[in-house]
């Protein structure tokens, strides 16, 4: 259950006084990280545990939470260590919605904030998930996929004429906790198949009734159909048929 007071005591407690006194340029990229701790964890004597030849983020004795802001690619050989001693949850944070704030790295004037266009949503977290497809199933190990409206500040340090286009990414400053979207067992992947989807259907029809990327349909379909939400029934020319799987 969300609780947004308390994620507002965790952002002032990472946040708050240090970035009042000293400004934006006292903070880092790890702040979204920092914040879901405090946030998942109040007791910090359950931060940063050696487990098994690796430093858990937050372990309560009976689980590790490991905080995931970049690419799953580096907990393969965490998840190959934990998963043996305890149940792991995986907390991943995906952009709602987000303001971007502009940095001037000669002045240090910012910007003021204007919305991104872009919503985030869920689905987002299947790029990554594919990265770790063979760990997904095994038990023990559980999604935590939080949606997180933010701020986000860059430097203006691109090749474009107005420095935006290939610019650095300073830092991201969660301001509210949107939702949470949890995977305790395989089942729970059938939230991820649109409702009313025509059988059969191609990665390009389920990306359109998810309102996601093609891109991103290829990712999820074979994660769904590991899970057993979906399965192949054929091809269409080159692309894979599905159908959700009865039972």
């Amino acid at each position: 259950m969300i609780d947004q007071k308390r994620f507002n005591l965790a952002k002032e407690k990472i946040v708050g006084k240090s970035r009042e006194r000293n400004g934006i340029g006292t903070l880092s990229e790890k702040t979204v990280h920092a914040i879901l701790k405090a946030y998942y964890a109040p007791d910090e004597s359950t931060h940063e545990i050696p487990v098994g030849g690796c430093v858990a983020d937050i372990c309560t004795g009976e689980e590790i939470l490991e905080i995931q802001t970049r690419s799953f690619d580096r907990l393969r050989e965490k998840l190959d260590r934990f998963l043996p001693l305890c149940p792991v949850t995986i907390v991943y944070p995906i952009p709602h919605e987000k303001r971007l704030i502009w940095i001037d790295e000669e002045t240090g004037e910012l910007s003021a904030p204007r919305k991104s266009p872009l919503t985030g949503n869920p689905y987002m977290a299947f790029k990554e998930l594919y990265r770790i497809r063979r760990y997904l199933l095994r038990d023990g190990l559980r999604l935590k996929l939080v949606l997180l409206d933010m701020e986000e500040y860059r430097l203006l340090n691109g090749w474009s004429r107005d420095k935006k286009k290939g610019s650095t990414r300073f830092d991201r400053i969660p301001t509210r906790i949107v939702e949470e979207v949890c995977i305790d067992c395989p089942q729970d992947y059938m939230q991820f198949v649109p409702y009313g989807l025509a059988e059969p259907f191609t990665f390009r029809e389920f990306a359109k009734a998810a309102h996601i990327r093609n891109a991103l349909a290829q990712s999820a379909l074979p994660i769904l159909t590991d899970a057993g939400a979906v399965e192949r029934v054929g091809k269409k020319g080159n692309a894979w048929l599905y159908r959700v799987k009865e039972g």
